[in-house]
């Protein structure tokens, strides 16, 4: 419960209750980072270390981690601060709910990071690759804005594809094996602590990306 007192408090955290949160849709370069930069979205960042990890090799983006679990936000939050990365913000919010805190074409690209894979048919539709996640990202991003998407989970990855194939998206890129291909450049090097936890054990990481 301390570590959600304290990113309630924080500036670089924004939820509901927060004095400027109402107004964030099609506001973030004006209300928070103060710049005309591109803006990049992770979903579902958990502790944001992708988020943090892009926010240092690019000063000249704007980064937004968004996720609902608080303890999880303490961490990159705190990383952000610690690290005086003032290009770096994150968002406590239900992902359903990023359609009312952005406005269209406002995100140039997003980032979706080994998301739980909801196995059972009954949680299809809350995979964050869904059809009805999917449009979501789509209506925020610019035209011509990236969709990138990571996981060890084959099953989600495949579902994944077959999705796409659906929706004809365009410039599609993909790998079942991202450190055995020519993609890697990027995802920038970056790993979190789950994706060296699955290399360890010999998983391969699957990416994918493409743009809208």
């Amino acid at each position: 419960m301390a570590k959600f007192a304290v990113v309630a408090e924080r500036e670089n955290v924004f939820e509901p209750g927060n004095e400027l949160y109402d107004q964030l849709a099609g506001n973030w370069r004006k209300l928070y980072f103060n710049n005309d930069n591109p803006i990049v979205l992770e979903v579902g960042c958990g502790r944001g270390e992708y988020t943090v990890g892009m926010g240092r090799l690019f000063p000249d983006k704007n980064f937004i981690g968004s996720d609902i679990k608080g303890a999880r936000i303490w961490k990159g939050s705190t990383m952000a601060m610690e690290e005086e990365l003032e290009n770096v913000a994150f968002l406590r919010a239900f992902i359903e709910n990023i359609g009312e805190l952005f406005a269209e074409n406002e995100i140039d690209e997003i980032w979706i990071t080994f998301p739980d894979p909801r196995p059972r048919d009954r949680d299809i539709k809350r995979r964050l690759t869904s059809p009805r996640f999917l449009e979501l990202y789509e209506r925020i991003l610019k035209p011509g804005g990236i969709i990138h998407f990571k996981t060890d989970n084959e099953p989600l990855f495949d579902y994944t594809l077959e999705i796409l194939a659906d929706r004809k998206v365009k410039n599609l890129l993909q790998t079942k094996d991202l450190y055995n291909s020519d993609l890697q450049e990027h995802t920038m090097g970056i790993q979190t602590t789950y994706e060296k936890r699955y290399l360890a054990e010999g998983i391969k990481i699957k990416y994918l990306q493409y743009s809208v």
